[in-house]
């Protein structure tokens, strides 16, 4: 029976089941997945970020590793032995040339490991005080931003959770740190730690040989860098606390406290993540300014910033003392910064709609 077009007769055959062909036009199948897992593969598509962060593995596995078997020493200085004449012919060596005493055993055909980046006006090897040099200021990097992201997320997520008297406190003392100079504070603090009696505490132990210029700079990290990571998380937090989760959450009788770790903080991870790596550089950079001013690290450890500055001192005659720790800083931060914007391409849920 042929089928009338403005019928009101039910067309029992819309209601037949439909075959395994039809499900398979109608249902796209597609594994389950996660958002950090989805944020994987954007991060995996962007070639950029994946090239900057092989080459942060690789300069901080080289940093953590070449020491351990690199025949030199950062604070021995060659040609200087007890009882002997010192033998200057091991300050300001060319990379790959050899002192007076090494060109006479390499003549008696015993094999010299080369200096590659050859030596600085003291005698040391340079290309380790370089390799030392970068584990610093990775190290310095690192901890700093951790410090940042301990005291940024705490301080921002119970500004933003408690809002109020609360959060107006909180936003008057942010607005109150913005306006301290960073430089200035740094300067101030290694004065005064250097009067106290802080050098006798750290005395005998591992922190005695990067110094208190240092421990002032981690301090300064503490008081003024973590207030761009806590206005950033108050953000987030304002805007996650009015949802529906968490009013049953405090409908069940949740306290604060784990209101905020167990839902709020979860759902802000993908920012924290790319504002700590973001800060990592910039932690870096101010570590390497601050040693190239002279207020980094002790010597005779070696920092990119206090080798840079060191190296001023013969720019004429031996340039690429400057050029490479300056080119390993640059190559640092620039991948370090690539890195961070990938993450945020990647992670960011407002750039991935």
């Amino acid at each position: 029976m042929p089928k009338r077009i403005f019928s009101l007769h039910v067309d029992m055959d819309d209601f037949l089941p439909a075959s395994a062909e039809d499900k398979a036009y109608m249902v796209k199948m597609r594994p389950s997945s996660t958002f950090f897992r989805d944020g994987l593969k954007r991060l995996r598509k962007n070639k950029v970020a994946l090239v900057s962060f092989w080459i942060i593995v690789i300069v901080t596995l080289s940093a953590i590793l070449l020491p351990l078997f690199w025949p030199y020493a950062y604070d021995t200085m060659l040609g200087i032995t007890p009882g002997k004449p010192v033998d200057a012919s091991y300050n300001n060596l060319k990379p790959f040339t050899y002192g007076y005493t090494e060109q006479m055993r390499i003549k008696e055909g015993e094999h010299i490991f080369p200096h590659v980046f050859g030596t600085d006006a003291q005698g040391r090897d340079y290309f380790i005080r370089v390799v030392y040099g970068t584990r610093i200021s990775l190290a310095v990097g690192f901890f700093a931003s951790l410090i940042v992201l301990v005291i940024g997320l705490t301080i921002g997520s119970v500004a933003g959770y408690c809002g109020g008297v609360v959060d107006l406190i909180i936003m008057r003392i942010v607005d109150i740190i913005y306006s301290l100079p960073d430089t200035l504070m740094v300067i101030l603090l290694a004065a005064v730690l250097k009067q106290s009696s802080l050098e006798k505490l750290i005395e005998g132990t591992v922190l005695a040989k990067i110094g208190s210029n240092i421990i002032s700079l981690f301090i300064v990290f503490a008081i003024l860098y973590w207030v761009s990571m806590s206005r950033l998380i108050r953000g987030q937090i304002l805007s996650l606390r009015e949802q529906e989760y968490v009013l049953a959450a405090r409908a069940g009788g949740a306290g604060g406290g784990w209101i905020i770790t167990k839902h709020l903080l979860p759902n802000c991870i993908s920012v924290v993540i790319i504002s700590t790596a973001l800060q990592i550089p910039n932690a870096i950079f101010t570590e390497s300014y601050l040693s190239f001013l002279g207020l980094g690290v002790n010597a005779p450890m070696p920092s990119l910033g206090s080798l840079a500055s060191d190296a001023l001192n013969g720019i004429s005659s031996y340039p690429y003392r400057l050029v490479i720790p300056a080119v390993v800083i640059s190559l640092i931060v620039l991948s370090l910064n690539l890195f961070g914007d990938g993450l945020r391409d990647a992670f960011d849920p407002k750039l991935n709609g």
